[in-house]
């Protein structure tokens, strides 16, 4: 029986879906329930629906209100932990957006804000492919691209709270624009979303490519993760195209960051890691290997898919969220 006051709800919202977990205090999930992310909704919107799914999650897990100690939320963009506040989501058209004082006037219980990959990474880093390494990089490809870094044990999050923004680390100078308003960042080339943008574009050149078909019979309108595998796996040849040139410029930033932080491990996540594990690894290790200034790191530094799958954010923050309570 879970003791008053332990139970935790954490939330991982993505740009796709959102997903809440109730946690007990041995860190046992009671519930689990999941929505799309509606990101043509203003920002009082998308936190009403963050609510709603929170609730919904609460009944499902039977537990009594006064069990709970918190709502734990990992959200895109810039992050203030102290005040909960999105400072800057570009995915989300966010700017300055109170998500923890908002959202804390409809739960009705203390909320907790951190960044959704920083809360990715601590989860994978607790209970996955990072368990007994003190040192780690996290980088999660979905929607975008962001990172989280495990120093010591701990995260890391730098003098403001910002620390881990791979996603915006400048590959190519003169690249393709990026959400964030610069030119060439890694989530510019290689994200889910930069890749919908290629075949998009070759398509209109009047490249064939099954990949319409596919949406159309999975009745998306976005390029999934889901669509993106399964082009994959009918060996389409304009998605295979597309994945090798993201693959590439993963590599190249993986190499970036074991050569600026030295982890002894880096966990790549997101939807299509869940999806393609090893498949969607196998290539990112070999360019990051070719870049690495220290080529005995590659016999040290292991590059792996992690193991939570889209639990990974909604565990991590119930995690952050305990050591938040703790101090």
């Amino acid at each position: 029986m879970a003791k008053k006051a332990d139970i935790i709800v954490g939330v991982d919202m993505g740009g796709t879906s959102m997903k809440a977990l109730v946690v007990d205090g041995k860190n046992r999930i009671l519930a689990i329930e999941k929505m799309p992310t509606n990101r043509a909704k203003k920002s009082r919107g998308l936190i009403a629906d963050i609510a709603a799914l929170v609730a919904k999650a609460v009944r499902k897990s039977a537990a009594k209100r006064s069990q709970f100690c918190a709502v734990s939320i990992g959200a895109p963009g810039a992050i203030d932990p102290k005040t909960g506040t999105v400072r800057k989501a570009p995915n989300l058209g966010w700017l300055n957006v109170p998500l923890g004082r908002e959202l804390t006037k409809l739960v009705r219980i203390r909320v907790v804000v951190n960044n959704d990959v920083n809360a990715g990474v601590v989860g994978e880093h607790a209970f996955g492919a990072g368990e007994r390494v003190d040192d780690m990089t996290g980088i999660f490809v979905g929607t975008g691209i962001g990172g989280g870094i495990i120093s010591r044990g701990r995260l890391f999050e730098g003098s403001s709270g910002a620390a881990g923004e791979v996603g915006h680390t400048v590959l190519v100078a003169d690249g393709p624009l990026c959400a964030c308003g610069h030119h060439g960042c890694a989530e510019a080339l290689a994200s889910r979303t930069a890749m919908e943008r290629d075949v998009r574009a070759a398509i209109k050149k009047g490249r064939k490519t099954a990949i319409p078909a596919i949406m159309k019979q999975r009745h998306k309108d976005r390029m999934t993760s889901s669509v993106i595998h399964a082009a994959l796996k009918a060996k389409d040849p304009l998605m295979q195209e597309v994945m090798a040139r993201a693959q590439y410029y993963l590599g190249i930033l993986v190499a970036n960051v074991v050569n600026l932080l030295d982890p002894e491990r880096v966990v790549i996540g997101g939807g299509l890691a869940e999806r393609m594990g090893e498949g969607f690894v196998q290539p990112i290790r070999r360019h990051a290997y070719e870049y690495f200034l220290r080529q005995a790191d590659t016999k040290r530094v292991k590059i792996v898919p992690g193991s939570l799958g889209d639990n990974a954010g909604a565990l991590g923050a119930v995690v952050l969220a305990r050591q938040r309570l703790k101090h």
